[in-house]
């Protein structure tokens, strides 16, 4: 088989790159080593910056989100037990985010992709990657006990973390840089109504707490613990508990409880990989770099990775090599802004072990300059909402 472009990796970033090349009219395969619904079965972030809703709406694929996503103009930062509100489109002059989960996300590009009639295999297995270090790169699998080999001019890898396509780069030409944080978050999804209508971060004492939500029926919560943490220690009962404790007073209160559909303990880490180009291969998304989810920035920056990805191949097509030669760095520009607002807003939030009382007063005194400096607030708000695409 040949194609112009083989995309390693089936999640939201190789499906947006799909339909971002679809759109330009190249040719391109999704191979991704589990099953769709496995793919599907992950329950990952929700929180879309305005930049990334835009780019689902020029693909056509944004009907449903419309319909189903809430659109939060603003979020609760608490602490001492009182609430108080980040407006993002005041102070960012109207922009906004939107909750709609990844899951949702994912299933709308394979819906899209599937309507188009677009070559996309999953359970590959054996996936390997070839010569990208020169002029025709290949992707060797398995599926069903048979083997392939994909011949293309491009390699772009989608694969996560995880995934074989940094793993295919050798060690010499792979600078990484990474943060392992002493914590964290156990989530919980239950089908509830939200305890409030917007996101409350909350930084308290006994830990990080975060109220999320899905739909107006699903909410998702998270709680600040250990990293030799079990889910098994954890029942429901147990879980509610601890959150009604780091909650402010009125917001335990109208806590609403259940069962548990889904529950999971997520170790915080920062992670990248430089560069993100080896000849004729490109990394996006979390194949590259990794943020905690503190900042809602895992989901978007794959999204403009791929943005970048995707217009850089064009380019190419139309006899340009310009955009794939500043790929890499343009990338990183706003990947590295994109770490430091995880970092910082991560620090922020939660109780660290060695910083003991010291450290928590200066958070409570950062977080008391946030809500009373206009600047400070303008700040915290323009990277919520996301930073603007940089150029080439």
């Amino acid at each position: 088989m040949r194609v112009q472009v083989a995309i390693v990796g089936g999640g939201p970033a190789g499906h947006l790159l799909g339909q971002l090349l679809h759109r330009a009219g190249i040719d391109a395969i999704v191979i991704e080593q589990r099953s769709q619904d496995y793919v599907l079965g992950r329950i990952r972030a929700g929180v879309l910056e305005q930049g990334t809703t835009e780019l689902l709406d020029e693909l056509g694929v944004g009907a449903r989100m419309h319909r189903e996503g809430l659109v939060h103009g603003g979020f609760s930062l608490d602490f001492d037990g009182a609430h108080h509100r980040i407006d993002l489109q005041q102070l960012t002059g109207g922009k906004q985010v939107m909750v709609y989960g990844q899951t949702e996300l994912t299933h709308d590009l394979m819906d899209a992709r599937a309507a188009a009639g677009l070559k996309t295999v999953y359970e590959a297995e054996q996936v390997s990657l070839h010569d990208f270090d020169g002029e025709h790169p290949k992707v060797r699998y398995t599926n069903g006990g048979v083997s392939y080999e994909v011949e293309c001019d491009f390699i772009a890898g989608c694969d996560g973390y995880h995934g074989v396509s940094r793993a295919s780069v050798p060690a010499n030409s792979l600078q990484t840089y990474e943060r392992v944080y002493p914590f964290g978050w156990l989530g919980i999804l239950a089908d509830t109504p939200p305890v409030s209508h917007e996101l409350v971060y909350t930084n308290h004492a006994r830990g990080f707490a975060l109220c999320s939500m899905r739909s107006p029926r699903r909410s998702r919560y998270y709680l600040q613990c250990s990293l030799d943490d079990k889910v098994e220690h954890w029942s429901d009962a147990a879980f509610w508990d601890e959150l009604r404790r780091r909650l402010a007073p009125d917001l335990a209160e109208r806590l609403v409880t259940g069962p548990s559909i889904e529950k999971s303990i997520a170790p915080l880490r920062s992670f990248v990989a430089e560069p993100m180009r080896f000849g004729r291969l490109f990394l996006a998304g979390d194949a590259a770099h990794i943020v905690p989810p503190t900042g809602a920035k895992g989901l978007n920056l794959a999204a403009s990775d791929v943005r970048y990805l995707a217009r850089a191949l064009a380019e190419f097509y139309a006899g340009s090599r310009t955009g794939l030669d500043h790929y890499s760095d343009t990338c990183l520009r706003r990947v590295w802004k994109a770490v430091r607002f995880s970092w910082w807003f991560t620090s922020l939030m939660h109780k660290f072990p060695d910083t003991g009382g010291f450290g928590q007063k200066v958070q409570h005194a950062e977080l008391d300059y946030l809500i009373h400096s206009p600047a400070a607030g303008a700040a915290l708000a323009e990277n919520y909402v996301g930073l603007p695409l940089e150029t080439w």
